[in-house]
């Protein structure tokens, strides 16, 4: 009797009791939900890493600008796509580019480097208002500068072959390319909120992940899809340097669908993260 008795509690220990799975599954060990920020800290004026994020936002958008913008002038000055490397070799720019500013720039500011993402996760309750007004600020004075040493190294040629600025093609209405950069800085946004979600780090979560990669990566598709439509925005910061620097009439045509098309996306992607991907946040057990 002792040996049966032995041999169900050794068969019970191999199929031990089934854990829940989701909220009921965590221990005091497992991820817990950060607190919101506050909508205005004061505090951080204070602080010498709030100024310094702002500037690492300034230099990453300089950078952005200066080598996307001059790709894009590479592109447009050759006899054709064959003779350079095409809109494929564009989209690699600001993807790569964005790869690597972010894998730099994320454990200082956060790496948002485009006012769109950094409105997103304002809305997320990510980051302070303060914070948040001060880093699109700072983005947008960095996008100006990087277009404007572009502009500076080939002036005539700047000018000549549209500055890089953003534009809804012909044959596009003006609802199409807002529809275009909505959907875009969906696409964008909602990568940034997933590629940097805590929540990776809980347990039951098996998906090793550099960040800056599948932000990058999302630049890219994104602007192989809609380069033919409005050149790709997704970005009001880099939309505005290029715009102000060119400083055409067309250029500022269009110009509004640029900033609201990216915000309205950037609040969609805040709203679908918020409200259906972490509607269950994750608790500890009581």
């Amino acid at each position: 009797m002792e040996g049966k008795e032995e041999d169900v509690r050794v068969g019970a220990n191999k199929f031990p009791e089934r854990q829940p799975i989701g909220t009921s599954a965590q221990s005091d060990k497992d991820y817990k939900e950060p607190p919101p920020a506050p909508l205005f800290e004061p505090g951080e004026l204070a602080s010498w890493s709030f100024w310094r994020a702002g500037i690492a936002e300034f230099i990453a958008t300089f950078l952005f600008l200066y080598i996307t913008v001059l790709t894009v002038m590479g592109v447009k000055r050759s006899p054709s796509m064959c003779a350079s490397v095409g809109i494929q070799g564009i989209a690699w720019a600001f993807g790569g580019m964005i790869f690597a500013l972010v894998y730099c720039t994320a454990g200082i500011s956060g790496g948002h480097i485009n006012p769109a993402v950094t409105f997103g996760l304002f809305l997320a309750r990510k980051l302070s208002l303060t914070r948040a007004v001060y880093y699109i600020v700072m983005q947008c004075l960095g996008a100006i500068c990087g277009a404007g040493v572009v502009k500076g190294f080939q002036p005539k040629q700047y000018q000549a072959l549209g500055g890089g600025a953003n534009t809804v093609a012909p044959g596009y209405t003006k609802g199409s390319g807002l529809g275009a950069e909505i959907i875009g800085t969906f696409v964008l946004v909602y990568t940034v909120f997933s590629a940097t979600d805590a929540k990776r780090n809980a347990r039951d979560s098996h998906v090793p992940i550099l960040a800056p990669l599948p932000i990058g990566f999302a630049v890219f598709l994104v602007h192989l899809a809609t380069i033919p439509i409005t050149g790709t925005g997704i970005n009001p910061a880099r939309s505005l340097g290029a715009a102000i620097i060119f400083n055409k009439d067309n250029a500022w045509d269009d110009h509004w669908v640029f900033w609201v098309g990216p915000f309205i996306g950037a609040a969609l992607a805040a709203l679908y993260h918020v409200i259906v991907i972490r509607a269950i946040p994750f608790k500890s057990r009581s």
